[in-house]
């Protein structure tokens, strides 16, 4: 438990109080990781580089600063261009803080000393930036490596050690829970708000405001991604070519993707419903087999469970209904042979979640993606383990060019009914993304929100009007 002495971020009003020692923890852990390892050298350093502020462009305009996520697990620091340091044996840690000019006095605020920073984030010594060379420019070079995820290169240390932020502990949990309680209720907010006329940006501004202003959340974990319509199967639909800017029409079917972020700590939630707040006939058959699909995972999953396995288990079930609908017909395990799922939900079915929305970890060294159609683009080919956070997202989508290469393809257009596929031309479509926590004997469902058809018409059909208004 944290100690009553450990120093407190928090933003105020209903805000999340988050104790230092989340950090300390998570620290001790990355110094028992690295010391199980019995190749380190003796007086060993972690040296880990945190997020520098940087300008939009060739301007002084300040870019909003988030801080850079191994550094933030590590420290709980919300200042830009600092440094850290821990001592593997001892566990000792060492916050650099810039040495500010005395301008910065009149353009930015109070510069405080270093004292303060020392007190702020319960670390054991506090020394300028100026000074990291002149205290560990004996020690090992820094290494460098690679974002398993993302691919791209990192510039702090990249170790087995560091692996800890694959599973989470209690003081992060409850973190993640606050932010899926918050992004849960933002979005509820735009479900009551959403009417045919208005714009899909309105909706992602409302969700904004709501978790900013209730939530204390200033950055979104992730571009805000609402479409409707035909706009519903573009994956990561709100890019700066497609920004969220079509009118909602009435019969549109919605699929706002969302999620706040409160101290670097993410969220990560899908929800699909009509505009109108009532589900048609293809709407909810669609709808429903999605829902069958996440529901399918949720109770299978437990520790020891292949990740691989959950994400086949999703495509049999879209198959079955599919051919329950009339889209498809014939032999649902011939079809998984020729990979027909993947033209439906081509995306993997969920990832690790954490300080970052594709949280690392999701493949070590020795695990291997699948070099198949879908299983190729799943973030994450671990066994299940407890304390890990994952996203359970399937979706099935109608996307032109998929279909038309399935229809190209005999191996794959057998198993289709053109007719009844015809129908569901720009009908978009449909995600449920939910954030669980493994535990030990299954897993913690973190988000909240309406997910039935019944839920969402009533929900929506709620004749409390003055709901946004009050939450706004």
């Amino acid at each position: 438990m944290a100690s009553a002495a450990q120093p407190i971020y928090w933003l105020g009003n209903d805000t999340l109080r988050v104790s230092a020692a989340l950090f300390a923890e998570n620290r001790q852990r990355l110094c028992l990781g690295l010391r199980a390892k019995k190749a380190l050298l003796p007086k060993s350093v972690v040296l880990l580089q945190g997020g520098e502020q940087t300008q939009r462009y060739c301007t002084d305009t300040d870019i909003l600063f988030r801080q850079e996520s191994f550094f933030h697990w590590a420290f709980g620091v919300t200042e830009a261009d600092c440094f850290g340091a821990i001592d593997v044996d001892t566990g000792k840690s060492i916050l650099f803080v810039p040495k500010l000019p005395e301008s910065y006095a009149t353009w930015m605020g109070e510069i405080f000393p270093r004292e303060h920073f020392k007190e702020k984030y319960a670390v054991d010594e506090v020394q300028y930036t100026c000074d990291v060379s002149m205290c560990y420019v004996s020690r090992q070079g820094i290494l460098r490596g690679q974002n398993t995820d993302s691919g791209s290169i990192c510039r702090e240390a990249s170790f087995e050690g560091i692996s800890s932020r694959l599973l989470k502990t209690d003081m992060e949990l409850e973190v993640l829970r606050y932010t899926n309680r918050v992004s849960s209720e933002a979005h509820k907010m735009v479900m009551k708000n959403i009417r045919p006329g208005k714009k899909e940006y309105e909706m992602e501004s409302l969700f904004q405001h709501y978790c900013y202003s209730k939530g204390g959340m200033r950055h979104t974990s992730y571009t805000c991604i609402c479409g409707t319509g035909n706009n519903s199967s573009v994956l990561h639909y709100g890019h700066a070519g497609a920004p969220n800017d079509k009118t909602i029409q009435d019969g549109d079917m919605c699929l706002f993707d969302m999620g706040g972020e409160y101290y670097c700590y993410s969220s990560d939630i899908t929800c699909s419903f009509p505009a109108n707040g009532k589900f048609t006939a293809d709407q909810r058959a669609i709808y429903e087999a999605v829902l069958k699909s996440s529901r399918a995972v949720m109770a299978a999953l437990s520790p020891g469970v292949k990740w691989t396995d959950m994400h086949r288990l999703v495509d049999k079930v879209h198959l079955e209904e599919l051919v329950k609908i009339g889209i498809l017909h014939g032999n649902v395990e011939d079809m998984l042979k020729v990979h027909l799922g993947s033209v439906f939900m081509p995306h993997g079915l969920g990832h690790l979640l954490g300080i970052d929305v594709h949280d690392v970890g999701g493949y070590p060294e020795g695990v291997e993606r699948i070099d198949e159609p879908g299983l190729k683009s799943l973030r994450m080919g671990r066994l299940v383990q407890e304390r890990m956070v994952l996203t359970v997202e399937p979706g099935i989508y109608f996307i032109d060019h998929l279909l038309d290469k399935a229809l190209a393809d005999p191996a794959q257009s057998c198993f289709i009914n053109s007719q009844v596929l015809a129908r569901f031309r720009g009908f978009g479509g449909v995600r449920i993304e939910d954030d669980i926590a493994v535990t030990a004997n299954g897993m913690e469902l973190l988000t909240c929100v309406p997910r039935t058809v019944e839920e969402i018409e009533a929900f929506m059909a709620d004749s409390d009007k003055n709901f946004g208004a009050e939450n706004a």
